[in-house]
């Protein structure tokens, strides 16, 4: 019997007109097969990290280390749950970009990705690329969809309170989204019928794995057995994170009982328990790189200033104030609760470099290949200088890892030139950087 020859973009069909997108299989041909995915992530999250103040004795609990044991630096109590990943994660202390002291330190979070010039006075209309962008634009030939845009809040949100931190080549913002059930719909369904068209054939919900359950037995008879083992992979994670959804959105037209909340603040926004939302859409993000749908995601954890859904999200974790009002917190009880909010955020980031390093290519685990950048657009209380920075993964285009690095009033614009040249974007400069980041943990 010929060889199987499957289109690296091809779909599994099944019942009701589903459609599956398949993972990256050896029947894909050498195109496949010779050379990993390069891909990038990025997390940010909003009004900086706990850096605590030396008179509270709070030192344990700095999201940078301050500390250092046989020479290497010891993780804070606010980044313990990093530490199984030390080999394969970095600090990298002492970035700012240069236009940030300029701006209102509400745009922290338009320019992290962009170190917009500010050409504009007018909050809104400065904007320039963004990293994950340029990214999208040298990778986009090889994938379905060139790029996943995620925040907490969808949309773009509004001026300089933005909810998304992707900006395109006109430097203009683009919508985020944020509901896990139209992530997985965008991502792994095709795009033959409607989404709703489909929902209605599929008997209200049958999970998509179950659907082309039939198709995917007779498609594995014809793989070897490396891609029969690869789809088995594929679906049982798969088929784990839509029973997750269909768990939840059970819930959605359920009403609730009636309760006195006379003693609620009902003006707060509290939507699910936070862990396991995230923890969702990290799946999500983990699954779409493991299928090779994308190479380039950007994720919104939290928006600046008090806005959206998640600032407070700190409450629902039993913490005394907002998000916001933690991170302007001058006493020790408020530095030491912002420091737990930190906790609470390396758990879900943990949660999602775990995933990555169980997901594997051909070479190595999934993380090898993937830079994950996880830092924000100030330190504390809206300072835009030391931007907290995390760089995990990559160890195979040549990141090396286990380092505090700290420069001296570096560039960030150049670590993001220097993430363009270890995805293999050759590109000259980026926004205004002045060279790649020297003597760090990029390959010179």
């Amino acid at each position: 019997m010929p060889a199987l020859k499957l289109d690296r973009r091809a779909f599994l069909r099944g019942a009701g007109g589903a459609a599956l997108a398949l993972p990256l299989l050896d029947a894909m041909g050498a195109e496949v097969t010779a050379t990993p995915p390069k891909r990038f992530c990025a997390l940010y999250t909003a009004n900086g990290m706990s850096l605590p103040r030396a008179e509270h004795g709070l030192d344990e609990w700095s999201w940078f280390p301050r500390a250092e044991k046989d020479g290497r630096f010891v993780f804070g109590k606010s980044t313990e749950p990093l530490a199984p990943f030390r080999e394969k994660l970095s600090f990298l202390g002492g970035l700012h970009h240069p236009s940030g002291p300029k701006a209102d330190p509400h745009v922290c979070s338009d320019m992290w990705l962009t170190g917009a010039p500010l050409h504009e006075p007018k909050p809104g209309t400065y904007n320039s690329v963004g990293l994950d962008q340029v990214v999208a634009l040298h990778t986009r030939q090889f994938c379905r969809q060139p790029s996943l845009v995620l925040s907490i809040d969808a949309g773009t949100g509004f001026l300089s309170r933005t909810g998304t931190i992707s900006y395109s080549v006109e430097g203009r913002p683009i919508p985020a989204e944020n509901n896990p059930r139209r992530v997985f719909d965008r991502l792994f369904r095709g795009d033959g019928a409607s989404l709703a068209a489909q929902r209605t054939e599929l008997q209200r919900r049958i999970k998509l794995v179950d659907a082309v359950a039939e198709n995917a037995r007779a498609l594995g008879r014809q793989l070897g057995q490396s891609d029969r083992e690869r789809m088995d992979q594929y679906l049982t994670s798969l088929n784990e994170v839509e029973a997750r959804l269909i768990a939840a959105e059970r819930w959605a037209d359920v009403p609730l009982k009636k309760q006195d909340s006379s003693h609620l603040n009902l003006s707060a926004t509290n939507e699910g328990e936070p862990a396991e939302y995230y923890r969702n859409m990290f799946d999500l993000i983990a699954l779409a790189f493991d299928a090779d749908i994308t190479r380039s995601v950007a994720f919104m954890l939290n928006r600046e200033d008090g806005m959206g859904i998640s600032d407070t999200f700190p409450l629902k974790l039993g913490l005394s104030q907002t998000h916001h009002s933690l991170s302007h917190a001058g006493d020790k009880p408020g530095q030491l609760a912002f420091a737990r909010y930190d906790l609470f955020l390396s758990q879900q980031v943990a949660h999602f470099l775990r995933r990555l390093t169980e997901y594997r290519d051909r070479t190595g685990p999934v993380l090898d290949n993937t830079i994950v950048l996880f830092g924000s657009g100030a330190s504390t209380t809206h300072n835009p200088r030391n931007l907290p920075t995390l760089v995990a993964g990559g160890t195979a285009m040549g990141l090396r890892h286990g380092t505090y690095w700290r420069g001296t009033d570096a560039r960030m614009s150049n670590a993001y030139l220097s993430i363009l040249r270890a995805m293999g974007i050759n590109a000259e400069s980026f926004a205004d950087s002045t060279g790649a980041l020297t003597g760090s943990i990029f390959r010179s």
